[in-house]
């Protein structure tokens, strides 16, 4: 395949599982071929879609997310991305070499060390016996297990397991890796150094696919997110977005749940989200959405003496006004702001809960405001996102794109974060504008 060719292509994936007629739970092999039913009567026996009919693509160099509830087929399809599992119906292929970090201690022999079990798994993901021992240190420095690998693994500890199969699995050089939420298994410590492998991993044009129920961490790392509800993709996307709608869903189901409890069977639907607005963005991207509990109406930004400004120089004063109108009370709220380049890099985030101000009650109409003393960004166009949510996440009201501002400066420079600086120099370095823009030790 080509080198612009996705990573993973699926088309119409669908993967069934038999359920096991009434009096067949405990058949073996035998009693399937003695017994009287035959194959025409099996394959009338009922089925569970653990995915149906899923279709997504995965560029080069992406990370992918898949977030969902328990038995939503997050697993199932890495499964069939790693080959383990073969689809029912559909297309699903992949381009390049996979490892996988699945299941905990998958592909590990209980009965032998963690040395012979690191030759036999790096086999097992297409690597010589001689590739193997030529990584072989750097996988148990890695794993930091050295004082273990002549111990059987079946005596491992569950975190012990995920080191070694974190450290064989990115040492194979990867063109695609799948993590799933074992990861969650390890020591912080562990678990950070795995990450940055990970983005040393995209840096280098790798693809990642990344199963999590951590979904600040699905946000923070992955390009792209896709949303599985009961084997069928409910949503796919921005991260962002996608996870709100995923929190807010989660929040919804609970909140149903508690009003079946007190009202028996009868059913009662909460607010519809908020319509999804395109304000003819490009491709219509979707630029708000929420339950709309709380709506934000306006943003503005002001100067140091409060006149309304969209073009500054890097280091004034800027404020960030937000005005609020809540439909009911709310004690559970968080105002949010962010600042994206037009190119979709995140440059600054902030809300009300991280800077420590827990919120008591929204009522009616309110204007918050964030306040930056000194707003030191490089010359450049920039977005603005802002945020109304629940402590949990769950979005009332997420707007993006909102509004633009300007930033330039006397002088240049490169990224997003203009510090105040200044150079000295000293010994046989001389500039002639050394008194203007440096200081002489």
């Amino acid at each position: 395949m080509s080198s612009t060719a996705p990573a993973v292509v699926a088309r119409d994936v669908t993967k069934l599982y038999r359920r096991t007629a009434r009096g067949f739970q405990m058949r073996t092999l035998k009693s399937a071929l003695l017994g009287r039913r035959g194959a025409a009567a099996l394959a009338d026996e009922p089925t569970i879609a653990a995915l149906d009919r899923v279709s997504f693509e995965v560029a080069r160099g992406e990370a992918f997310g898949i977030v969902g509830g328990n038995g939503s087929g997050k697993s199932t399809l890495l499964k069939l991305i790693a080959g383990i599992l073969k689809p029912t119906s559909g297309m699903l292929a992949t381009s390049g070499r996979v490892a996988a970090l699945i299941e905990l201690g998958a592909g590990f022999h209980p009965e032998i060390s963690g040395r012979e079990n690191i030759f036999i798994n790096g086999a097992v993901l297409g690597l010589e016996r001689k590739e193997i021992a030529a990584r072989y240190e750097r996988i148990v420095e890695f794993s930091g297990l050295g004082d273990f690998l002549e111990e059987p693994v079946k005596n491992y500890s569950s975190g012990m397991y995920v080191r070694l199969g974190f450290a064989v699995a990115i040492h194979t050089d990867p063109e695609i890796l799948l993590v799933d939420e074992v990861l969650a298994v390890g020591d912080e410590a562990f678990a950070h150094r795995c990450l940055r492998r990970i983005e040393e991993l995209l840096a280098a044009g790798r693809t990642v696919i990344f199963v999590s129920h951590a979904l600040g961490l699905v946000e923070d790392l992955c390009d792209r997110v896709l949303w599985l509800e009961d084997g069928r993709v409910r949503e796919s996307g921005a991260p962002r977005r996608v996870v709100d709608a995923y929190r807010l869903d989660v929040a919804r189901e609970e909140s149903r749940e508690h009003r079946e409890e007190k009202e028996a069977r009868e059913r009662e639907e909460g607010d519809s989200p908020a319509a999804p607005e395109s304000d003819g963005a490009p491709g219509g991207e979707t630029l708000r959405w929420g339950s709309g509990d709380a709506e934000i109406e306006g943003v503005r930004l002001l100067d140091a003496a409060g006149g309304e400004r969209y073009h500054f120089v890097s280091g004034e004063s800027v404020a960030f006004e937000i005005r609020c109108r809540a439909k009911q009370p709310l004690s559970d709220f968080v105002f949010g702001v962010g600042l994206f380049t037009p190119r979709g890099i995140e440059v600054f985030g902030t809300n009300t809960d991280l800077d420590g101000h827990a919120g008591e009650r929204l009522e009616g109409e309110a204007v918050a405001r964030l306040v930056c003393p000194s707003l030191r960004l490089a010359p450049g166009e920039y977005l603005v996102d802002v945020a109304v949510h629940a402590r949990d996440g769950a979005p009332y009201d997420y707007r993006r794109k909102l509004l633009a501002f300007s930033v330039t400066s006397p002088g240049g420079g490169a990224g997003v974060y203009f510090p105040e600086h200044r150079w000295s120099f000293a010994g046989g370095a001389g500039f002639r504008d050394g008194v203007a823009r440096g200081e002489k030790e």
